[in-house]
């Protein structure tokens, strides 16, 4: 009976290891087709990842578009702005032409519409008594000198200045007496200020062109003096070259 028991024994263990060894085996193939199977999906993952970055492409290239087109939609816009500028100012210009011919109308005073040679303007400040005098003395005739100049002539020469930021104020009495006096400013619809010379320059040649129809309007400083008759030669001669090319 011994005999047979351990024959058994031996038997069932020797099965016991053939069962482990095909067990060992199934299991080395199932992670073989395992890994296999693991590896296919690494390499499906980069594929996606490019086609998503591909499919993304489109829509960068849709925003860039868009921004330039947003650029150039602002830089058309800008140039009806300053075309918008330009027309204003022209506007403004003509506004004060006009406001200065209605009170030189307004005061009785005749706006002379005859043909001049010139039209020169003393750009001066209240504080400039005497550069004015300066002028009177040498270059700029007065009286019934200066009233023949531009009858025969054909030149207009009168101080430039406006009106302090106090209506009927000390500094514009001053200005009125010297009015009385001399008879030599023109009055401009501004107020006096050093930051304000372009845009008294502009009502100057506005209010020039108003009263007096020449054919050339010139602006000086109170601290120049003019030579009268070098201008004449000067302006003569570009009036005959641009007939002559005309």
């Amino acid at each position: 009976m011994s005999v047979k028991s351990r024959a058994g024994a031996t038997e069932l263990c020797a099965k016991k290891h053939l069962y482990s060894r095909k067990w060992a085996v199934f299991l080395c193939f199932g992670s073989f087709f395992a890994g296999m199977l693991f590896t296919n999906r690494l390499w499906v993952v980069p594929e996606a990842t490019n086609f998503v970055v591909e499919a993304c492409k489109p829509k960068l290239k849709f925003a860039t578009h868009k921004s330039n087109h947003s650029s150039s939609h602002v830089s058309k816009t800008q140039h009806p702005v300053q075309s918008l500028d330009s027309k204003i100012s022209i506007l403004e210009t003509k506004l004060a032409a006009a406001k200065a011919k209605q009170k030189a109308l307004g005061n009785g005073t005749v706006v002379a519409r005859r043909k001049y040679t010139m039209v020169i303007g003393i750009n001066t400040a209240f504080s400039s008594r005497k550069r004015r005098d300066s002028v009177r003395s040498t270059w700029m005739p007065q009286g019934e000198k200066r009233k023949k100049l531009e009858k025969e002539m054909g030149i207009v020469i009168r101080f430039v200045i406006g009106h302090s930021s106090t209506s009927s104020g000390i500094l514009d009495k001053a200005i009125d007496a010297e009015e009385k006096m001399h008879g030599d400013f023109l009055r401009l619809d501004h107020v006096e200020g050093y930051l304000e010379l372009s845009a008294k320059t502009k009502t100057y040649f506005s209010t020039a062109v108003a009263l007096w129809d020449a054919d050339f309007y010139i602006k000086v400083d109170d601290d120049v003096h003019v030579n009268i008759g070098e201008h004449m030669f000067s302006v003569s001669f570009s009036f005959i070259s641009y007939s002559f090319v005309a």
